[in-house]
């Protein structure tokens, strides 16, 4: 019941400063088998070069998460908020009505390595809003740490739709089970390393769907993974 989506099959993007590789369709990179999943509708892998970034852009009615694999990216909206985001950090902001951003790498000479998540809201109109949250390795180490959720809770950014966003760090023999509910979908994205789900072996930028009751069980591999799960109404 696992369906794979291999990382060397996603959209590419090569921009000079930013390349980039798209799970989903997303700028000039369209396929309509891949137009999102459940409420996911956005998930790019960037590297952003040293002084290179997004200048000034508009988004409404998205949830936008971002989670920093390397370097550091700095990041000013129209809500006023001014924050460099590292490794580590979670930053999650809510549209809503309308809200402009600038993403930017202020290290001239090391990239940036990042997820750009786009989640579509339960709600239309929302107020804009931001969150930034840092979770150690330690917090992710051999377990599902929550990260994004609906109510925030555990500490996690709260993210406004039905889905729970869990992140984990796995050494080779390292092992995490995750029981999917009836009625619910699950989405897991290679952010680095090599790891095995249900003895299907993955590595850096691939993704995997799930649509059906289903327990997951990921293992650590040769080389250390990073890994954020999804599970979706």
């Amino acid at each position: 019941m696992l369906t794979l989506r291999k990382a060397e099959e996603r959209g590419q993007g090569n921009y000079g400063w930013l390349k980039t590789s798209y799970s989903f369709s997303f700028a000039n990179y369209y396929d309509p088998q891949y137009m999102g999943f459940r409420a996911l509708r956005v998930i790019n892998q960037d590297w952003v070069s040293g002084g290179g970034g997004f200048p000034t852009h508009s988004h409404r009615d998205m949830e936008i998460v971002t989670y920093i694999l390397e370097g550091a990216l700095e990041h000013k909206d129209s809500m006023g908020n001014t924050s460099v985001i590292l490794p580590g950090e979670v930053q999650r902001m809510s549209a809503g009505t309308g809200v402009a951003h600038s993403e930017f790498n202020p290290s001239p000479t090391e990239s940036v390595h990042l997820l750009q998540i786009w989640m579509l809201p339960g709600q239309q109109g929302l107020p804009p809003s931001y969150e930034q949250k840092h979770y150690s390795e330690a917090e992710k180490r051999g377990k599902l740490r929550l990260i994004g959720s609906s109510d925030g809770r555990e500490g996690s950014v709260t993210i406004h739709q039905d889905l729970n966003l869990y992140a984990t760090i796995l050494h080779e023999g390292d092992r995490v089970v995750y029981e999917i509910p009836p009625n619910r979908h699950a989405w897991i994205q290679v952010a680095r390393g090599r790891l095995i789900l249900n003895n299907l072996p993955l590595k850096t930028g691939d993704g995997v769907a799930c649509s059906a009751p289903e327990t997951l069980t990921l293992v650590g591999s040769e080389e250390e993974a990073e890994v954020l799960l999804f599970d979706l109404a």
